[in-house]
């Protein structure tokens, strides 16, 4: 399939490991020139590195810590052309709801919904004025089914998922769309060093198995191609079946 957004321009959040990661190699498999954003600059060197050979647009990137507000503002300014925007905060940890006090609360807004909002009404105005625009936020299956002791998690990005459903339905009309990607178990290399625990999380997942970030990142690019601008304000689950809400 002939994704039609060769020569674009993506910026890809958390794109050093992980999710981001394979996003991040998908759009750039399909001639997107890819700007990789994470706090390790030593990891995004070996990042970049890695998808350079398979990214005939080219690779950047830019190490920001974006639980900042000014370092958003800074990234915004350096990508006024990003015609592509994914946004992954990762985390925040897994906690008993006793423990959650105000200082976790606002980490966990500042990490998973305000840096998103942040980057989407940063970069949304220029997709607006080109008349194509595709952004995707990471989120969380738990969106859909709540998950014990991811309070800060599942609340931060049903802040997220709230904006994203008014959003997205003021600015279909310019070609741009906006949606939820919402993984469940992915076989990433964090889910692979939780060892047993992971075996217990894919039990419960209908598929079987987990999924895989190839997996992840081909649902990321197809959201972000031109076939999809008639897919607005949804919440994709890629899960395996996980998630049991029908809504």
């Amino acid at each position: 399939m002939d994704t039609g957004i060769a020569g674009r321009r993506a910026l890809v959040c958390g794109a050093s490991t992980g999710l981001g990661f394979a996003c991040a190699k998908a759009l750039a498999a399909e001639g997107v020139h890819v700007t990789l954003v994470s706090r390790s600059e030593d990891k995004l060197r070996w990042a970049a590195a890695q998808l350079s050979a398979h990214a005939p647009a080219g690779i950047d990137w830019k190490a920001v810590d974006l639980s900042e507000a000014t370092n958003r503002r800074t990234l915004i300014e350096s990508c006024p052309e990003t015609d592509i925007l994914v946004t992954n905060g990762g985390g925040p940890p897994a906690l008993p709801f006793a423990g959650l006090d105000a200082v976790k609360w606002h980490n966990a807004l500042e990490q998973n919904f305000l840096s998103a909002v942040d980057l989407i009404q940063g970069l949304l105005p220029g997709m607006v004025e080109r008349r194509f625009g595709r952004i995707v936020n990471i989120t969380s299956v738990s969106v859909k089914t709540p998950i014990v002791n991811l309070e800060l998690s599942t609340a931060s990005r049903m802040a997220l998922t709230g904006y994203v459903a008014s959003v997205s339905r003021q600015v279909a009309q310019f070609n741009v769309a906006i949606n939820n990607l919402l993984p469940g178990t992915i076989m990433t290399d964090r889910v692979k060093e939780l060892g047993a625990v992971a075996d217990r999380m894919i039990q419960d997942v209908p598929a079987g198995r987990a999924g895989t970030p190839e997996e992840f990142g081909a649902a990321c690019a197809f959201l972000c191609s031109e076939a999809a601008s008639f897919i607005v304000g949804q919440n994709l689950c890629i899960d395996g079946g996980l998630a049991r809400s029908t809504l």
